[in-house]
């Protein structure tokens, strides 16, 4: 008893001087607040793509000849934005407990939006081992565990390999960013997700073109399974570009109006 008030004591204390700060604004946590202030919890650029079947990023996966059943995003990654910085954080700043909360939250949403429901398995896009041990963890693993909490569901980090260490995409052309990722993933354990509706998650969506590949690889190996898929943020502009294996095709701001309103 003794050892845990002095833990309470000391835990008060460090608050005092050095106050939690939100990883989107930076600015301290109020009283209560969790994961993010309570002012950006209502900032943040939301999609309610979660809520909706038709949407952008169906679309988009669509587009890329993959056959999901449902394919959502949580918020929009805009440049500059703090909530680009979040993503960040716990992709290169060591913040899995953040990823864990932002994947508790976005599952919360999915859970009542009444579309993933009966999402058996959550599978996180790999790492090449050679990144992984870099950076010493998998952003997406943390993410899925979160999401899996929300969706009462489990999590599978081992069926799905990255077999190739490709350039990052980046750093690649958009004109060569779907080649970039051809063949680079694997699927090792086919049986684990047989029969299944298996959640694939991802933290930012782009061109699309790496969790596209991904999801080809599953459903070639795993004809029966059922693929949906789910990233935490997914680039406006991106979604506003012309089609990405067809560049002729003009920009679809008309179309997708009421979606992605700012």
């Amino acid at each position: 008893m003794t050892g845990f008030s002095f833990r309470s004591v000391f835990g008060d204390v460090f608050r005092l001087f050095f106050p939690p700060v939100c990883p989107a604004c930076g600015r301290p946590m109020g009283e209560g607040a969790r994961t993010i202030c309570t002012r950006c919890r209502g900032e943040i650029p939301l999609t309610g793509f979660c809520r909706r079947a038709d949407n952008p990023v169906a679309e988009r996966l669509r587009e890329l000849k993959v056959p999901v059943v449902h394919a959502c995003s949580f918020y929009f990654y805009v440049a500059g934005s703090g909530f680009r910085r979040l993503i960040h954080a716990f992709k290169y700043r060591g913040g899995w407990k953040l990823a864990v909360e932002m994947g508790e939250w976005f599952g919360a949403e999915m859970r009542e939006g009444g579309l993933y429901g009966d999402v058996e398995v959550v599978v996180p896009v790999p790492l090449h081992w050679r990144k992984r041990l870099r950076r010493g963890y998998n952003q997406s693993e943390y993410l899925a565990e979160g999401m899996a909490r929300s969706l009462g569901c489990g999590v599978d980090a081992r069926s799905v390999v990255r077999r190739v260490h490709n350039r990052s995409q980046a750093l690649s052309g958009r004109e060569h960013r779907w080649e970039n990722v051809q063949g680079i993933f694997g699927v090792r354990n086919p049986a684990a997700l047989a029969g299944k509706h298996v959640l694939l998650v991802d933290d930012v969506l782009t061109s699309g073109f790496t969790v596209a590949s991904c999801a080809e690889e599953i459903l070639r190996r795993v004809p029966d399974c059922r693929l949906s898929v789910a990233t935490l943020a997914v680039s406006r502009s991106e979604l506003l570009t012309a089609h990405p294996l067809k560049p002729g095709r003009p920009p679809k701001e008309k179309e997708y109006e009421y979606f992605l309103e700012p």
